[in-house]
């Protein structure tokens, strides 16, 4: 498989997805950009490496990549391979004592870590073909984003079938594969709160 490479084209607050960021790719030889919902850390530590600012202590991407300096390990690319229910896949690719390995990431840290070790990104044609978007100039990152949101919100109104308390296990299962695990506390608490409440009414009905 072609793989197309890609680089950062900037960051973009994303208010409806809880003070999440949205990184956005480009096609070095195209144009369609591929925006992706990344949490605030993960953000903060893409754009202090690309404003070159270091921070007093190493930061968590600082010592994968120190960690991998010492071991002698080359990362050779990072490639963005899948996408699964709206949630995106990620591979480090590196060299070690001349054979070839790979590490599931998330693609936030894997661009994280891309950016430290000057390492190309690269994009699955079919990921591009399913989540890319035409971008007609380079001052439409808000517009990309918005356009990423309002397909996320879509699918999600796909999910509102049901009962409520499968609507709220639906949400929680989505929350854990996006890995918003402050959300995912919420559901929990919320369908434990709905079960308690069928017990109780299912003992009132035996009653």
């Amino acid at each position: 498989m072609d793989f197309t490479r890609v680089d950062i084209i900037g960051l973009s607050t994303s208010p409806s997805s809880g003070g999440a960021y949205a990184l956005v790719l480009g096609e070095v030889e195209g144009n369609r950009r591929l925006p992706i919902i990344i949490g605030a850390f993960e953000a903060q530590a893409i754009a202090l490496e690309l404003e070159k600012i270091q921070p007093p202590r190493p930061m968590t991407h600082d010592l994968l990549r120190d960690t991998f300096e010492e071991l002698e390990v080359e990362v050779t690319e990072v490639v963005i391979d899948e996408l699964r229910e709206g949630t995106f896949f990620a591979k480090i690719r590196y060299r070690h004592n001349g054979d070839e390995h790979q590490l599931d990431s998330r693609p936030s840290d894997a661009v994280a870590l891309a950016v430290r070790v000057d390492a190309p990104i690269f994009v699955a044609p079919m990921v591009l073909d399913e989540a890319g978007i035409v971008a007609e100039d380079e001052s439409g990152i808000s517009s990309i984003t918005q356009q990423a949101e309002e397909a996320s919100a879509g699918e999600e109104e796909e999910e509102m079938g049901g009962t409520e308390l499968e609507r709220k296990q639906k949400q929680l299962e989505k929350a854990v594969e996006k890995e918003d695990y402050e959300r995912a506390a919420e559901l929990r608490d919320e369908i434990q709160r709905l079960e308690q409440e069928e017990e109780q009414e299912q003992e009132q009905n035996k009653n």
